[in-house]
């Protein structure tokens, strides 16, 4: 008992600092923060408000909503309350029989607020009303409209904007947990799997990746978070994926593949981050949208390989079963990519050229456990 609540502490700790490490989560958020920021760079935040206006949250979304309409009813209200006080409409006020209100029934601060909401949102319930007798409220009654007007505008266009971010879009594309090392197409590739959720496609996309580590260079400097390319690729290219089912993408480990020097028993005892993004198109918006994920040296398993989860009924229709995404399988694999290219028989594999080399025509009897396309 003692022994398993100590390897789950040890578990959760290891997760804790991995989480803690990385500079770009699982879902695409980045660790990062910033310190010792000038007061000057602040204000460039207001400059650009509508910009800082879609990026903050929903609750400040929401706070912002209701204060800025609250707000300018309660202003406009004392500024009504002001001219009726000034004419001499309100209750307490003395006035003779032939006094002409510049705003019938305003007798107080709360009709006045009550007059001030009923003109910004055009409610007009027939008790409170202008008279022509005022200039001054004239005046007030266009300058509030229009301000009205402009909150209106703002407020809807950035809940509208903030619900149709391309990030959203993001949500609906997956990746694998973990990616893997095997043999592929007689060269030894680190595999990752990606999924469309949506049955809209993503036009031109392109997957690529980052792989970040600290480095040491040869006048002693030392490189924090220095940045290497890292190629995926299919069969057909690696520009404008058929994003229309799940693919597997492969980065071949040659020599100049920072993988090379690498080793099934040394590759958990590295430190490094893969990022990997994918960039598309949105095809029912058009927008534009990034999807990132990142791998630790603890998530890339070497010798494994993805389990097939296309298959094709007997009526002619292609099934996805998402149940094997991200599930592997272990194959034959070179204890190293130096073993792999120069020493003859080290590696034992049977060649295959696609990710599924049983794909046949198969009799699906649970159509509720896949996913149609």
């Amino acid at each position: 008992m003692c022994g398993s609540l100590h390897q789950r502490l040890q578990d959760y700790l290891s997760e804790r600092k991995c989480r803690r490490t990385r500079l770009v989560t699982k879902d695409g958020h980045c660790n990062i923060e910033y310190g010792n920021i000038k007061y000057s760079s602040h204000l460039s935040f207001l400059a650009d408000f509508w910009t800082t206006a879609v990026e903050i949250r929903w609750r400040f979304v929401l706070l912002f909503f209701i204060a800025s309409f609250t707000l300018s009813w309660f202003i406009f209200g004392l500024i009504w309350f002001w001219i009726a006080r000034n004419n001499m409409d309100l209750s307490w006020q003395e006035r003779d029989e032939e006094h002409t209100p510049c705003v019938y029934n305003v007798v107080g601060l709360t009709t006045a607020f009550l007059f001030s909401l009923e003109t910004q949102t055009t409610i007009g319930y027939g008790g409170r009303a202008i008279t022509p007798h005022c200039a001054g409220a004239v005046a007030v009654i266009i300058i509030q409209s229009l301000i009205g007007a402009i909150i209106n505008c703002f407020m809807c266009g950035v809940i509208l904007a903030k619900i149709s971010l391309p990030k959203k879009r993001a949500k609906t594309i997956h990746f694998c947990d973990m990616a893997v090392i095997s043999p592929k197409n007689d060269a030894l590739c680190l595999s990752i799997r990606v999924a469309n959720l949506r049955k809209s496609l993503m036009i031109g996309s392109q997957i690529y990746g980052k792989l970040l580590r600290t480095r040491n260079t040869p006048d002693g400097e030392t490189i924090i978070m220095d940045q290497v390319n890292i190629e995926f690729a299919m069969d057909a290219g690696k520009d404008n994926l058929f994003f229309v089912c799940p693919l597997t993408l492969y980065h071949i480990i040659d020599k100049g593949s920072p993988f090379f020097e690498m080793a099934v028993d040394t590759l958990h005892k590295q430190e490094f981050e893969l990022v990997v993004f994918l960039d598309g198109t949105a095809e029912s918006t058009s927008s534009a949208c990034q999807v990132r994920t990142s791998f630790i040296p603890q998530e890339i398993m070497w010798g494994y390989n993805f389990q097939p989860i296309i298959s094709r009924s007997k009526d002619g229709k292609y099934r996805v079963d998402f149940s094997n995404f991200h599930k592997v399988v272990p194959v034959a694999t070179a204890h190293c990519a130096y073993c792999f290219h120069n020493i003859k028989g080290h590696h034992h594999f049977s060649k295959f050229g696609n990710d599924n080399p049983g794909f046949e025509v198969i009799e699906i009897s649970d159509p509720l456990s896949v996913t149609k396309m």
